[in-house]
């Protein structure tokens, strides 16, 4: 199931929404100002953010502009009752990907959530040369790994870790899946070293951060998140 972030100040217009995405499948998470719209996509996985632009704290255009300076790279919808070509232009020119109009009809609203998820999906079926989540960038081609703009030095098999939890988000993933993945061998139960490495690159990514991006789960394994 799709997760959906939308930041809407209008609570009439904001159940309007979610209720016809939930009825489509899709789960939404709705955000009235702009101070916790922005925390919570900062800090939660989402595969699409639909964003009012006139949000009262911090309006949409900023909220997305900021997003985009930390490396989240999550598809963004802005809405907005401007319309005037200077409006969709700074819209887009903040990072959106697309820009609707209010009033809108939903089926319209729809067809584009639609089409932006797919071009999403073809972008990550193309193998990228660069993996983002939250404020982490990790390059596939130079092997550089930034968090919040500094690099983090990674042995290479430390890079391969967090390739491998970059391309499984949210995901849960056992000792022995993590092992057979970046050692390509048989898990023995009898080691440890995939704890060993998981504390390895925990100190490297996470130290001096507030947020803590591998989680264990015991007795079950690891989660990116």
């Amino acid at each position: 199931m799709y997760t959906i972030g939308l930041a809407e100040d209008d609570h009439k217009i904001a159940t309007l929404i979610k209720n016809g995405l939930e009825e489509n499948g899709y789960e939404v998470s709705i955000y009235h100002d702009g101070n916790s719209a922005l925390q919570a996509f900062q800090s939660q996985s989402f595969q699409l953010l639909i964003l009012d632009v006139m949000m009262p704290q911090i309006n949409g255009i900023d909220i997305c502009k900021q997003l985009r300076y930390a490396q989240i790279q999550t598809p963004i919808l802005m809405l907005t009752a401007l319309g005037t070509i200077d409006d969709k232009v700074n819209g887009l020119e903040a990072g959106a990907d697309d820009y609707l109009v209010k009033p809108f009809h939903f089926r319209e609203l729809l067809a584009r959530i639609e089409a932006m998820l797919r071009r999403q999906n073809l972008s990550a079926n193309s193998q990228p040369n660069q993996l983002t989540f939250e404020d982490v960038v990790l390059d596939i081609s130079s092997k550089e790994v930034k968090r919040a703009g500094t690099t983090i030095e990674l042995t290479a098999k430390e890079f391969h870790l967090l390739e491998l939890f970059m391309r499984n988000p949210n995901r849960l993933l056992s000792r022995q899946y993590i092992a057979e993945q970046v050692w390509d061998v048989n898990f023995d139960t009898g080691t440890n070293v995939v704890d060993v490495y998981i504390n390895f690159l925990r100190n490297k990514i996470e130290k001096g951060f507030d947020r803590k991006l591998i989680h264990t789960k015991i007795g079950m394994g690891y989660i990116f998140k």
